[in-house]
């Protein structure tokens, strides 16, 4: 009889779960924890209460891709997140452009910091 330990929703940790005897296994988020999500956005805020200026979207979606990135590198044949990762990386490609056009030393600050261009 198989037994199974359901999967935890985003945002919780990882939860363990074993088939018919195996081993067991660990399941990964595919979203970043909330607190690390707070960290960035603690980091890159303009004000209290920041989370909507173009430096915080960056950022967040900058993390969203890494993690993203090293998902797609490991499942190769994950089409769906694969196509996900591609239009974080167009919306975040979008608001560089945004920030760069209004401000170009914030852009390059944040550029910078997150280590974008090399």
């Amino acid at each position: 009889m198989k037994s199974t330990v359901p999967v935890t929703w985003f945002n919780e940790s990882p939860t363990f779960y074993s088939v018919a005897g195996e081993k067991e296994k660990e399941v990964k988020n595919m979203a970043i924890s909330k607190e690390r999500k707070n960290e960035i956005i603690n980091k890159f805020a303009r004000h209290e209460g920041d989370t909507g200026s173009p430096e915080v979207q960056i950022a967040v979606l900058t993390e969203e891709i890494n993690h993203l990135n090293e998902h797609a590198r490991m499942h190769k044949k994950d089409h769906h997140s694969y196509r996900g990762l591609m239009k974080k990386v167009g919306h975040r490609r979008n608001l560089l452009a945004y920030l760069r056009q209004k401000d170009v030393q914030r852009y390059r600050e944040l550029i910078q910091a997150l280590g974008l261009r090399r």
